[in-house]
């Protein structure tokens, strides 16, 4: 387990990490997230003893890095691919990793074949692409067969097929009972990855929580319905009490609205459907209402997406009515 008290580090009169408190738990992705700035890669050096914080502890398995006698069987990392030696090879830059943490050198040759890169094994690594320095910064991390691994951007660099082989990879590594800990901007990949979500903005924990809960809690869900039967629909929502909103493509959503309720009322009045879907906000949406008011660097001219239209004069619903407007978020058929 990762477990971090209170962590805060200021540089002069910038605080990069603002009390930090919380743990990482064995047998589930937990993914690290917060925009540019907020104190992500400042928290992962000081869980390896790079940087050493101004107050507070940060505990592996109970005992600060500088205490694990070979710590490379404790907690495997990737921060930055490029940190290997360019003129030594594949292997020989493994080779010496292991030969510090008193590793067997057959282990340098099963990680390399694990990673892919067992034909290049030879080669010097500044010949290499990013993603073959991404998949040896992450053979790096294996090699101690550690129970913890943490990895900042591990799909940075790499092929569609090399970013399905680490997603595969790291929840095989929790399904063992290893802990997880991933850092990464791309919002889609980690919603496909991570179980659990640790979320900071300038320093400070916004987050921590599951990632249905984290979607949930900081987005919009509705039902979308549409018919060819449009004023009849219209009709049945006002007579039912449904507050609604109307679309610009001839459809109605609902929000907080339960689909089996609003399919049974359709079937009742003998309503025709083109469509009936249960709607969820991507992490991405719910990433970034939450730390709207934590980015450091914004760009000027780009827009935020926003919620429905309101509904045209005339077409407003009245209140919601309790029996259909509420209840857990249906799935869409």
């Amino acid at each position: 387990m990762i477990e971090l008290e209170g962590l805060t580090k200021r540089y002069g009169n910038k605080v990069a990490v603002d009390q930090l408190s919380f743990q990482v738990r064995p047998g589930v992705v937990t993914g690290f997230l917060g925009p540019n700035g907020a104190g992500k890669s400042t928290t992962m050096r000081m869980l390896l003893d790079l940087d050493n914080p101004t107050s507070g502890t940060v505990r592996i398995d109970g005992k600060h890095y500088r205490d694990l006698p070979e710590p490379l069987k404790y907690i495997g990392a990737l921060l930055d691919a490029k940190a290997m030696h360019g003129g030594r090879t594949a292997y020989n830059n493994l080779l010496c990793l292991a030969q510090s943490n008193r590793i067997p050198a057959s282990r340098v040759s099963e990680v390399l074949d694990t990673v892919g890169l067992t034909a290049v094994a030879k080669k010097k690594a500044k010949g290499f692409s990013l993603g073959m320095g991404q998949r040896l910064g992450i053979a790096s991390a294996l090699l101690g067969d550690p129970e913890i691994l943490m990895f900042d951007e591990p799909v940075n660099g790499l092929d569609p097929e090399g970013i399905h082989w680490i997603r595969n990879l790291m929840k095989q590594l929790a399904s063992e009972g290893r802990t997880i800990f991933v850092s990464s901007h791309l919002m889609s990949e980690m919603a496909l990855t991570a179980d659990h979500l640790i979320v900071i903005g300038q320093g400070r924990l916004l987050a921590d929580t599951s990632m249905a809960d984290f979607i949930r809690q900081n987005s919009r869900s509705f039902v979308r319905l549409r018919s060819p039967q449009w004023e009849r629909l219209i009709e049945v929502l006002q007579q039912s009490g449904i507050a609604y909103t109307q679309t610009g493509d001839g459809a109605v959503e609902i929000d907080n609205g339960r689909i089996e309720a609003l399919g049974e009322l359709a079937a009742q009045h003998q309503l025709v459907l083109h469509e009936l879907s249960g709607q969820q906000a991507s992490l991405e949406e719910a990433f970034m209402q939450m730390t709207a008011g934590s980015v450091e660097y914004h760009a000027h001219g780009a827009t935020t997406p926003g919620g429905p239209q309101a509904a045209p004069p005339g077409w407003g619903g009245g209140p919601p009515a309790p029996n259909w407007g509420a209840g857990d978020q249906g799935k869409g058929v």
